[in-house]
C-alpha cells in the first residue's frame, strides 16, 4: 500500500463528504426534534426534547445516516472505480506485475473509511443536536442554556463511544461491500453499473442488519 493512495482516499472519503453529511443530519435533527416535541407537548413534557434528540442522534441516528450517505457516495465510487479497472484489465495487469490488488486497491480504501467514519459521525451528531436545539429554542421556547444542560446530562461517555463505534462498523461494511462488488464485476459497461448498484444495496442492508444486532446485544448487556 502506497501512502499517497491512502492520503488521496482519505481526502475523497472524509472532507468531501462533510457538506452532504452535515446537511442531511442537520435536517434529520430538525425533524426528530419537531416531531418528538409535538408529541411530548401533549403530556407537558417538552422539556425532554433535549434528552430525546441528544441520545437518539448521538447513539443511533448520526451513525446510521452517515453510513447511508457514505454508501451512496463513497461505496458506490469504490465499486465503480474497481469495476472499471476490472473491465480495462488493470487488475490483471497488477497481478502480472506481482502487485497484490488487495494491498494496492482495497486496503487504502478500507483504512480511509475506517479512519474518517468516527470523525464524520461525531460531526453529524453535533450538527444534529444543534439543529434540534434550534427547534427547541425557536419553536417551543426552550432556553438555550437549558437545552444544552439537559443534552449534556442525558449523554454519557458510553453512549458517545457506542455511537462512534457503530459509525466505524457501518463504514467498514460499506467499504467492504464496495470493494467486493467492484473486484467481482464482469468485463463490460453494464457490469460496472450493476456492481455499483449492488454495492450500495448490500452496504445499506449490511448496515441495517449490523445495527439491529448491535442494538439488541447492547440492550441485553445494559448499555
Amino acid at each position: 500500500m502506497r501512502r499517497v493512495d491512502l492520503v488521496w482516499q482519505l481526502d475523497q472519503t472524509g472532507p468531501r463528504s462533510v457538506p452532504i453529511v452535515a446537511l442531511v443530519c442537520g435536517l434529520v435533527g430538525l425533524i426528530l426534534a419537531y416531531m418528538g416535541a409535538a408529541q411530548l407537548q401533549r403530556f407537558g413534557a417538552q422539556s425532554f426534547i433535549a434528552d430525546l434528540v441528544s441520545v437518539g442522534v448521538v447513539r443511533e441516528i448520526a451513525a446510521l445516516m452517515t453510513g447511508v450517505i457514505l454508501s451512496g457516495r463513497v461505496g458506490a465510487a469504490f465499486a465503480a472505480q474497481l469495476a472499471t479497472m476490472q473491465t480495462n484489465d488493470e487488475v490483471d495487469a497488477l497481478r502480472t506485475m506481482g502487485v497484490n490488488p488487495i494491498d494496492h486497491l482495497v486496503l487504502p480504501r478500507v483504512i480511509a473509511m475506517t479512519l474518517t467514519a468516527p470523525l464524520l459521525t461525531a460531526m453529524a451528531a453535533a450538527v444534529g443536536v444543534a439543529a434540534g436545539g434550534l427547534v427547541a429554542v425557536l419553536v417551543f421556547g426552550m432556553l438555550p442554556a437549558d437545552y444544552w444542560a439537559r443534552s449534556v446530562a442525558a449523554l454519557s461517555g458510553s453512549q458517545i463511544a457506542i455511537g462512534l463505534g457503530k459509525g466505524t462498523v457501518y463504514a467498514l461494511l460499506v467499504a467492504l461491500a464496495g470493494c467486493r462488488e467492484g473486484l467481482a464485476a464482469g468485463r463490460s459497461a453494464l457490469a460496472v453499473g450493476q456492481a455499483t448498484t449492488t454495492a450500495v444495496v448490500k452496504g445499506i442492508v449490511w448496515m441495517v442488519v449490523a445495527a439491529s444486532v448491535m442494538t439488541m446485544l447492547l440492550q441485553q448487556l445494559g448499555w
